[in-house]
């Protein structure tokens, strides 16, 4: 008999980092504010999470993080600017980040890790389920992997992260999942977890990416746990907690993803994105996809 657990309603994004990887551009300007296309990358994450329906949404933010506070609020100024211009399709745009969700702040501080974000997040999570969205993934939603992630969630309690295999010699960029099949072809039972490790101590391929639902339970364990990997707490040592006694929050799933993912936090990655999105916009896409093919097969030839 399938068991009934509470409905998720909130979702938590850390945005807390640094941005080092795109110095200097991050110098003033939050790494998450940076543009893809024509919308900033978190703009795409918090829409992704509306689309799941986690319209309570907090962002875990740092120092010189106002940007993202500014952005889904109201532009009064702007908006009048555009009203009296009758630019609607522009003023459209502007509007809708402020209406997308219900968006609520806390800061981190100290940035010691994605584990200490989470934490953060207790007062305002309390004692319910809820979803973990890192801004520095970016999932295509014709692929909805949240949605999947919290139908598993409801099923099976506990907590179910989002998983991806990668080449064995890529595991040490990521988390790491040890995993035992289920009936679901596309959902595992985590028993193990280890964060970036070498590729010959990786117990399986399967990489974590960011998205996570997450028992409250969670809270408890992050409160103790001492900085891994990194000096920073991670959250993956809370995982790896919870999935070794299923007595403490509920067992830890997997889904397992092969849909389309962007990872703007790598620079070239963070390229590829923006070339692939521009392509298959209806406004843009044929047009850049001319010159694009004009550009790679004369202007990039040998001469």
């Amino acid at each position: 008999m399938t068991q009934s657990h509470p409905r998720i309603s909130k979702a938590v994004i850390p945005a807390a980092g640094l941005g080092t990887r795109f110095l200097p551009a991050t110098k003033a300007t939050p790494k998450e504010m940076l543009p893809v296309v024509d919308k900033p990358a978190i703009q795409y994450v918090v829409e992704e999470a509306v689309a799941a329906g986690l319209d309570d949404v907090l962002m875990v933010t740092g120092r010189n993080k106002r940007p993202l506070e500014d952005h889904f609020d109201r532009n009064y100024e702007l908006e009048s600017a555009l009203q009296k211009k009758g630019d609607a399709a522009r003023l459209a745009k502007v509007q809708e980040s402020s209406d997308l969700a219900t968006m609520h702040y806390v800061r981190q501080g100290d940035p010691r890790g994605l584990g200490h974000a989470v934490l953060c997040a207790a007062p305002h999570v309390g004692n319910e389920p809820f979803a973990v969205l890192l801004g520095d993934d970016l999932i295509d939603p014709r692929d909805p992997l949240l949605q999947r992630m919290i139908e598993v969630q409801e099923r099976h309690g506990g907590s179910v992260v989002a998983l991806m295999e990668v080449a064995p010699e890529q595991i040490h960029l990521y988390g790491c999942a040890a995993v035992e099949p289920t009936a679901d072809a596309d959902v595992v039972q985590v028993t193990g977890l280890v964060e970036k490790p070498e590729p010959a101590d990786a117990p399986s391929n399967y990489a974590i990416i960011g998205r996570y639902v997450l028992d409250p339970a969670v809270f408890d364990i992050l409160r103790t746990t001492a900085p891994g990997r990194g000096g920073e707490i991670q959250l993956t040592d809370a995982l790896q907690h919870l999935a070794e006694d299923e007595t403490v929050g509920g067992p830890v799933h997997g889904v397992v993803f092969k849909g389309r993912r962007y990872d703007t936090g790598d620079r070239g990655d963070y390229l590829r994105a923006i070339v692939r999105l521009a392509c298959e916009r209806e406004d843009l896409g044929p047009d850049f996809r001319t010159w694009l093919h004009r550009y790679v097969t004369e202007e990039l030839q040998p001469r």
